[in-house]
């Protein structure tokens, strides 16, 4: 595969890590993330054209606070320091970092900035503008060869620099939305100071893909376990791609997918010769989850039902050489390796069926963020209900339907939900709100329609904004769009006689209700 041009993001803690490789990414630069514990070995092997030091919660110090390596600082390779990795390069130059005794210097949120313009770093912003600060600790001495080349109205030091040398320093975060001019100022340190080109496309990464995904099979056979999600879709469209007719599909339908997602699965997929087998295993999945009503104990009984119906579809399949996982970036930098924070585990960077028997693992979707997989998605030609799919939990509706399921139930739910997806896209509002989807709850209530008495079930609608889905607000769906839903959805789905609106946000509530 082509060598990119590479930035290597060192995390030392910080919560916006991943949003400054989307940055970087977004800017046509390739870029990984990697702990500061890296060896310098293993930093240097990667050839990499600059060095991003991300923030971090601790006071660089104090004796127990993440450091690095001072020979990196001799490579030659441009450096930019970021709040906490701005402070790291102060204090290991010889500068001197001090805690903010006084409001004088300590910023948090949003905050007036001003800039030097003769600096590369900010060459085109305009003399000031608003970043996001937060930060207790300040330089209250810049090392030698550095010059201030920011400040606020209690800070001197908002950002350094030495440029014979290559090494800048912001005390704000450039990589959010909150910060006004955040991509221009990235930008610039990717391709005024490190000389990048910008070949990092999704459409070059099709190419040398399919080329990677060849070399490595050769005649093998593939196998992949297709959940219809746009992970495992994109994945399985790149191998169907490259390989063709060495990749089997096995497309579990669990009987718990919105309405008609699972033939609109079967039908994106027509385009390649593949062997593509849908198991209909709905009777099965619903026998097992009779009764259950917690909603761990559901999610156990489906991931463990999903793995056995797989294993016995792989063993008609007989010898297969690789199987496919659509692991995506996130999920290797959440799982956490070596001394990294493992924020959550995930399903594609842990267990595996033990009776497939397998030589290797192809994860051709590795290096990307969501975003990127998208694109890769649209360039392979995917159909767009696919590719922008919203988020779909693994256990499906069954995690939409308070209390126990049934069939009844999910037909139920399956018809709202549809209604209430299809107007918000009639009201064009599927670009505002992020994830948008209904709940049929366990309460029932008395209603009456036409002359009669009713006692039917009470639906719920959750829609949110969010930026990372780590915390999320409630979404402000204008009243007469609410109202159209709401009676719709009475009128057209037997079993409902009451809508309720959430507005509760993340947190304290979660996105899912259970």
């Amino acid at each position: 595969m082509i060598q990119h041009q590479t930035i290597i993001i060192l995390d030392f803690g910080g919560q916006y890590n991943q949003l400054i490789a989307r940055r970087v990414r977004e800017c046509g630069v390739y870029c990984e993330v990697k702990p500061y514990t890296t060896s310098l070995d293993t930093l240097k092997s990667l050839q990499p054209i600059g060095f991003i030091f991300t923030g971090g919660p601790n006071s660089v110090y104090l004796d127990d606070a993440p450091q690095i390596d001072h020979a990196i600082f001799q490579l030659g390779v441009p450096i930019l320091g970021i709040c906490y990795g701005c402070q790291l390069i102060a204090h290991s130059l010889g500068g001197q970092v001090t805690s903010a005794q006084t409001d004088i210097a300590r910023e948090y949120g949003k905050t007036t900035t001003y800039f030097d313009p003769n600096c590369k770093l900010f060459h085109g912003l305009p003399s000031n503008s608003i970043t996001w600060m937060s930060h207790g600790d300040y330089m209250a001495q810049v090392p030698e060869g550095f010059f201030m080349t920011a400040h606020t109205d209690v800070c001197p030091t908002a950002a350094i620099a030495n440029e014979c040398r290559g090494f800048y320093g912001v005390q704000f975060h450039p990589e959010v939305n909150h910060t006004e001019h955040g991509t221009e100022i990235i930008h610039n340190f990717l391709y005024k100071i490190c000389g990048a080109v910008g070949d990092w496309t999704m459409e070059d990464y099709l190419n040398t893909s399919i080329v990677s995904i060849r070399e490595t099979v050769g005649n093998g056979k593939v196998l992949l376990a297709l959940s219809g999600g746009v992970d495992s879709s994109v994945c399985a469209a790149l191998l169907a791609e490259a390989i063709g007719k060495q990749l089997t599909c096995v497309f579990v339908d669990h009987g718990l997918m919105r309405k008609n997602e699972g033939d609109e699965v079967e039908t994106a997929f027509r385009k390649w010769s593949i062997n593509f087998v849908r198991v209909n295993a709905e009777k099965r999945f619903l026998s097992k989850l009779s009764g259950v009503e917690e909603p761990e104990y559901k999610r156990k009984i489906i991931g463990e039902e999903f793995i056995r119906v797989f294993e016995e579809e792989a063993r008609k399949i007989g010898q297969v050489n690789f199987l496919a996982q659509g692991t995506i970036y996130p999920d290797v930098i959440e799982s956490g390796t070596g001394d990294a924070a493992v924020i959550k585990s995930h399903h594609n960077v842990g267990g595996l069926p033990d009776c497939v028997d397998f030589q290797e693992i192809i994860e051709p979707l590795r290096p990307l963020f969501k975003d990127e997989v998208r694109l890769l998605g649209r360039a392979l030609g995917l159909p767009e209900y696919l590719v922008t799919r919203q988020p779909f939990p693994g256990p499906g509706l069954a995690i939409r339907v308070i209390g126990s399921l049934t069939k009844e139930k999910l037909d139920i739910l399956r018809e709202a939900d549809a209604i209430y997806r299809d107007e918000i896209a009639a009201a064009a509002l599927t670009q505002n709100i992020h994830q948008y989807f209904a709940v049929l709850t366990n309460t029932r209530s008395v209603g009456v329609m036409g002359d009669g008495r009713t006692y039917d079930y009470t639906l719920a609608l959750r829609a949110v904004t969010t930026s990372d889905f780590m915390t999320a607000d409630w979404a402000r769906i204008p009243y007469e769009v609410l109202e159209r839903i709401s009676s719709k959805i009475i009128n057209e789905v037997k079993g409902i006689n009451r809508i309720v609106y959430d507005i509760t946000s993340k947190p304290p509530a979660t996105i899912e209700w259970e």
